[in-house]
């Protein structure tokens, strides 16, 4: 449940001073900054007059697109939840519960988010901090177009666009590479102990079905399908016996083979009794960021042994 939380004296008193320094004219219009060419430019509804500096960003995924990209040195501060690449620079800044002061303090001339938690557009806005949203993609082409957008924001328009042409290639290299079956491997694919999963019309499931494999949870009533990622039961998998069980929930939960193995009525599924129980890294399977190619390759891999 996302908790609104008040704006405090000290980001009115910054939006007032950030309000009176914009106030005054100079004399003569000051010389655009170095390596500012370009710019303005504008994605989405966010118009930049100047190439950023001092990014901060809440946002695991975009953190690894701004690297991919080559603007890593504009970045100031990324989210406690960004751990790649290792030089990113982590602070205890929270994309879950983003402090417009904590993010005031870092002097960023642009905040680049996933989700709009404690209506910190509206307190960045009133500080005049640009700030680009970057929403959980749906699509990879959703992907695709935060890359690019990022790299229109950051003055790496270029290499943005390489980035996305071997995201495009390297994928579908992967697909024409992976056989296509008539009967269709169907998988279980895992976000928690307490058996969320996707489907087939999320980020994840267009994954999946690109390389010809079939969600079980797909088969469970739209009713309980809950925005795409149903809760499961012990007793519908069983049934279902997927041949495939990937698990996203290694690192947080410990989730392992042999502990679903453990599970009571497991071991009879048939992804575990022939041992094709694949563990993810979850940071991998939850970011759409240029990784998401080596989540594709680990699917592909694993759809292949199956026979």
């Amino acid at each position: 449940m996302v908790k609104h939380v008040r704006v405090s004296a000290f980001v009115v008193a910054l939006a007032v001073l950030a309000g009176s320094c914009g106030s005054s004219t100079p004399a003569r219009p000051p010389a655009p900054p170095a390596g500012s060419a370009g710019f303005p430019v504008t994605a989405g509804t966010l118009t930049l007059e100047e190439k950023p500096t001092r990014i901060v960003v809440l946002a695991p995924s975009a953190t690894e697109m701004l690297f991919a990209i080559g603007a890593g040195e504009q970045v100031e501060a990324v989210d406690d939840n960004s751990t790649y690449p290792a030089e990113a620079p982590r602070s205890a800044l929270s994309g879950f519960q983003p402090s417009a002061e904590a993010i005031a303090g870092h002097e960023p001339d642009l905040v680049v988010i996933s989700n709009d938690l404690n209506q910190i557009v509206d307190q960045l806005g009133t500080l005049r901090i640009p700030v680009y949203l970057a929403p959980p993609a749906r699509t990879l082409d959703d992907s695709y177009t935060q890359i690019t957008e990022l790299g229109r924001l950051t003055g790496h328009t270029a290499e943005a666009a390489d980035v996305v042409t071997r995201m495009k290639d390297d994928i579908a290299k992967i697909v024409a590479d992976t056989p296509q079956r008539q009967d269709k491997p169907t998988y279980y694919y895992e976000l928690d102990q307490a058996l969320y999963s996707v489907t087939g019309q999320t980020f994840i499931g267009e994954l999946f079905g690109r390389l010809g494999l079939v969600n079980v949870a797909d088969a469970v009533e739209s009713s309980q399908v809950n925005g795409g990622y149903p809760q499961l039961s012990a007793e519908f998998l069983l049934q279902a016996d997927p041949d495939l069980i990937f698990l996203a929930d290694t690192k947080c939960c410990g989730q392992t083979p042999d502990t679903v193995k453990a599970r009571p009525g497991w071991s009879g599924i048939t992804a575990v009794r022939t041992n094709r129980v694949v563990p993810l890294d979850d940071d991998i399977a939850s970011r759409w960021g240029p990784r998401v190619v080596d989540l594709v390759r680990t699917i592909a891999d694993a759809a292949g042994e199956v026979r």
